[in-house]
């Protein structure tokens, strides 16, 4: 590997095609965290308006450790992956009681923090703090795949390819060298119709030489997600209808749903639904009409989910879960899931 020739074309290329990013704009190590936790898993297009409204609210990590968790989700609401603002802010509490709000340099202390796996603390101790330390995103492992000829990337031959990244990566710039190799994958080595001829390292690019570019990596077949049937009940008190709050060690956790379920086979979906609030709430209720039917994908499944106005036959609901009754104008002071959102929208 030509790596020194490699990495000052890479930095070079990068100084003048950089994206301009909000994140980017400061070496602010709490900015560059929240940044990184957001993108995971989560296009750069749908997280910069969350960053900059997450930033301008919570201006420091000392604000989110002492936000109540509510306060954080609602500003998370239609994101995604609700546990990585669930994990950030007991990291956040973690290093305001331990380490007096300074966020940790050490590698050990910072990816002991909830929610901060191998490649978050790489980028944030490499940008934030100018740690000599690779950080390989799905951009990053595509472009050394085609880089170093490897077709496939896996538990054995990845710290193989880190060991060599390290030896590769600018001592000077740690942090523009592992963001050279984000916007290389992004711009220029794109899993489709990869611009080859413009990539500032082709000429020492294996899969370019051999022209096979887009044969690299190896593409894994999509298996395809299950979708489940689900039942929800708005059951109504008059103007208001009943909300319950998920466990917060449950997926959507911490989030408000209508109460209801998964149809089982050979149920219907009142049944279901009956069967459920009964379980959940203890309640009977009587449903009077279907709303709509709302689709939503999941990361693994997708769901299916059918909507019914109810009336509550016996008073008196007895669930372990936090539950409220609100009206519709009261619905923007809580964060629910999207499905729940398109639900609404028919409501409205």
């Amino acid at each position: 590997m030509q790596a020194k020739n490699s990495s000052v074309k890479l930095l070079s290329w990068y100084d003048k095609n950089h994206r301009v990013l909000p994140f980017r704009l400061t070496k602010d190590p709490y900015k560059i965290w929240v940044s990184e936790i957001m993108l995971q898993q989560t296009q750069i297009k749908t997280v910069i308006p969350y960053y900059n409204k997450w930033i301008k609210t919570f201006p420091t990590l000392i604000d989110v450790a002492k936000s109540n968790i509510s306060i954080l989700l609602k500003n998370w609401e239609g994101l995604g992956y609700y546990s990585r603002c669930i994990n950030f802010h007991k990291s956040a509490k973690i290093v305001l009681d331990k380490y007096h709000g300074t966020i940790p340099q050490n590698w050990g202390e910072f990816i002991s923090l909830p929610g901060v796996g191998e490649y978050t603390a790489s980028a944030v101790l490499s940008i934030a703090f100018g740690h000599k330390i690779p950080a390989i995103d799905g951009n990053v492992r595509r472009v050394l795949s085609r880089y170093l000829g490897i077709k496939k990337i896996t538990s054995r031959n990845f710290q193989r390819i880190k060991n060599k990244l390290q030896f590769w990566i600018s001592s000077s710039r740690p942090g523009d060298f592992n963001q050279a190799l984000m916007d290389l994958g992004s711009i220029i080595c794109s899993p489709k119709n990869p611009n080859c001829n413009n990539c500032p390292i082709n000429n020492s690019c294996k899969a370019y030489l051999i022209g096979k570019p887009e044969k690299y990596p190896i593409k894994l077949i999509k298996k395809k997600i299950p979708d489940f049937k689900v039942a929800v009940g708005l059951i109504w008190r008059q103007n208001k209808f009943f909300i319950q709050k998920r466990k917060i060690n449950s997926m959507l956790g911490g989030l408000w749903e209508f109460p209801g379920g998964k149809v089982k086979d050979g149920e219907s979906l009142i049944q279901t639904l009956k069967n459920k609030i009964k379980e959940e709430c203890g309640s009977e209720i009587m449903v009077i009409e279907e709303i709509g039917i709302i689709k939503h994908k999941y990361s693994h499944f997708s769901i299916t989910m059918h909507g019914f106005n109810c009336k509550e036959i016996s008073p008196g609901f007895n669930t372990n879960k936090e539950f409220r009754w609100i009206n519709l104008d009261e619905v923007k002071q809580f964060a629910f899931p999207k499905a729940n959102h398109k639900l609404f929208s028919i409501l409205k």
